[in-house]
């Protein structure tokens, strides 16, 4: 049996290092507003790289939590809520003010890694969701399916990969 694929990612000047091990559930590109609002605001910190790609969206590689873990400067790590009591975090590194990734105070099962952060072979982009509230005068890349919501096929896998995590596999 060939080994499980291992996904590095980092800030951009190295001082934060992110694994992950196994197949990632998803990578997909989203423009809900809190996506938007939630990049614009790690963008407005002092010399923070571009979060959202150049039509908007932000893009990411969904991993099970109990496969994703900082291996190196988790103390550099600091939450962006865009409310006070929103459960979703948006986690940058402090050094560099690098986004990383997106995790949730309670619920989901999954982190979502900023694709541009990750090193390697990337798994290919498999969706882009949302679209209905895409940027204004944004084209749509006809590469990979656009939905304006989430699309079932995102929903069975996101829902298998909670089942396999419960059953530890």
């Amino acid at each position: 049996m060939p080994p499980a694929p291992v996904m590095t990612a980092s800030c951009v000047c190295g001082r934060v290092k992110l694994k992950a091990s196994g197949s990632p559930i998803i990578s997909a590109t989203c423009y809900c507003n809190d996506c938007q609002n939630g990049a614009a605001q790690i963008e407005a910190l002092p010399h923070a790289p571009a979060v959202r790609d150049p039509d908007g969206g932000s893009s990411y590689i969904l991993y099970r939590k109990d496969r994703f873990e900082c291996t190196d400067g988790a103390e550099l790590l600091r939450s962006f809520k865009l409310k006070e009591t929103s459960p979703t975090n948006r986690v940058a590194a402090t050094c560099c003010n690098s986004a990383l990734f997106m995790n949730f105070d309670r619920g989901p099962h999954w982190v979502s890694v900023y694709r541009s952060r990750c090193h390697g072979e990337l798994p290919p982009l498999r969706a882009r969701i949302f679209t209905r509230s895409r940027p204004e005068g944004a084209v749509p890349a006809d590469d990979v399916p656009n939905y304006k919501s989430f699309p079932p096929s995102f929903i069975i896998k996101m829902i298998a990969s909670r089942i396999a995590m419960a059953l530890g596999r």
